[in-house]
């Protein structure tokens, strides 16, 4: 990105001047000088045609970790209010609604997996469907999945997956409201009949880690961590449902900004207004695929336990958190002193509540709510805590991973999954994925520098590093 382009503000944030004639609202992109030099002018170019849509409060956002994406950036927040024509884009919120990460803390050291780690990479490599369009063991009828489309990850533990004392620590205690059945298409429903309870493919992993550095002694033990310790990161989303919603709506939001006359600087910023039969229609069934994610990752969750239970019968693994990056979520915010109501689109991008927030856990309400920057196969993850500077800044939104660096068509010209996977071995990081392309194209030096990311993401005030996680093993798709 060409830096001449923007203004800094401070070591970690900078806008976009405004040109004489201009009609948007403010950009604002956060990260360190490095890591803006060396994303993609598309970035700003998305990020500046997502100021120019109708009813948007404050800044048009980038976070650290920002890249090239479909309509908005990868790393692109943006709220709008409904009762100012405010709009919702399928662009904003990306195909694979409600990707997120489940974070486990464990009661196990690396000492404790340490002689079992082939055996548990292996046994959860059979456990977890993984790949492209690889189906699970449970198929659901269609009066099932409509189940699943309003009961979220409640649903999955009324059915044996999971215990209902871990949804205090999932968003929305797990359950979307608002989600419409009816608003989902049959194509979309008929992909995820046998798709519950699967990693999907792409950079969807589930990961054995171990605290290898605590930043915050305190929120480390208001988060139950320590070093040393072992977690497990479940990163994936509403899978075939999800990406389904994403292309059908994109035609009818599409159609909607025509007949309504608003102005698209890029068609892939198909919109429609909030409060429009349109909106409405695709919020309805974002919503629903909101659910479907939530009771993947239960589901999910609840297989690697059986897993844990059969090769150390004496773990336990609670959930630390849970929650989505690929969103549009109703929620209060202040703006200039005054409390209001903003649809906050957030793609690629982590909710990051701070302190004392009600919608957290009585446990995390001193910390602030647990934020997962999730890094490349091999090179390792951050847990963060979310700030009151957050909300000022941001929405209370954050990094949610290192960012692509390169394409996958760029990473398979430059890396051969076999070697790929040897080279992490011999480092000891155990892979097991279906596919060696799938492999090549997610390898670490695909990405950005996670710790610099975290690192950016804490200077900007978005969210402060509180632990750093190695990988020991990763199951991929």
């Amino acid at each position: 990105m060409d830096l001449n382009r923007l203004k800094q503000i401070d070591a970690c944030s900078w806008s976009v001047p405004l040109h004489s004639g201009e009609k948007r609202a403010p950009v604002i992109l956060y990260g360190s000088q490095s890591l803006l030099a060396s994303m993609d002018d598309k970035v700003l170019e998305q990020i500046t045609n997502v100021a120019c849509l109708p009813g948007l409060v404050g800044s048009a956002m980038t976070m650290p970790d920002a890249h090239w994406g479909y309509g908005f950036p990868i790393g692109g927040v943006a709220a709008f209010d409904p009762e100012q024509g405010g709009i919702i884009s399928a662009g904003g919120v990306g195909f694979d609604i409600s990707c997120g990460i489940r974070c486990l803390r464990t009661n196990l050291d690396l000492q404790h997996i340490a002689p079992h780690l082939e055996k548990l990479a292996d046994a959860l490599f059979r456990a977890i469907p993984a790949g492209v369009g690889e189906e699970g063991k449970l198929k659901l009828t269609p009066a099932q999945l409509n189940d699943v489309l309003t009961g979220g990850a409640q649903w999955a533990v009324q059915h044996g997956y999971g215990h209902a004392d871990e949804l205090e620590f999932v968003e929305e205690h797990g359950r979307m409201t608002g989600a419409v059945p009816g608003y989902v298409s049959e194509v979309a429903k008929k992909r995820q009949r046998g798709e519950m309870g699967t990693l999907g493919s792409g950079n969807h992993y589930l990961e054995l880690q171990v605290v290898e550095k605590i930043f915050d002694a305190a929120a480390a033990r208001d988060f139950g961590l320590h070093q040393g310790q072992v977690l497990i990161s479940i990163h994936c989303g509403s899978r075939g449902l999800g990406h389904q919603i994403g292309t059908d709506y994109l035609l009818s939001l599409a159609k909607a900004a025509g007949r309504l006359g608003i102005h698209l600087p890029d068609r892939e910023l198909a919109c429609a207004p909030i409060n429009s039969p349109e909106g409405q229609e695709y919020i309805g069934a974002m919503n629903a695929a909101v659910n479907v994610a939530l009771a993947n990752r239960q589901i999910l969750a609840h297989l690697t336990r059986e897993v844990f239970d059969k090769i150390l019968p004496q773990a336990s693994l609670e959930t630390l958190f849970d929650v989505s990056h690929n969103t549009c979520k109703l929620e209060k915010h202040q703006v200039d002193g005054k409390e209001r109501l903003l649809y906050v689109h957030r793609k690629g991008a982590t909710r990051a509540f701070g302190p004392g927030h009600p919608a957290l856990p009585a446990r995390y309400r001193t910390a602030g709510q647990p934020v997962i920057i999730g890094g490349s196969m091999g090179t390792g993850s951050y847990v963060l805590a979310g700030t009151l500077e957050s909300e000022n800044r941001a929405f209370s939104s954050a990094s949610h991973g290192a960012g692509r660096a390169m394409s996958r068509t760029q990473a398979l010209k430059r890396w051969q999954g076999k070697e790929l996977i040897r080279e992490l071995a011999s480092k000891g990081i155990l892979i097991r994925t279906q596919s060696m392309r799938g492999a090549a194209e997610e390898a670490p030096g695909a990405y950005k520098d996670v710790d610099e990311v975290a690192a950016a993401t804490e200077q900007a005030g978005l969210a402060k590093r509180v632990a750093f996680l190695r990988p020991k093993a990763c199951i991929k798709g």
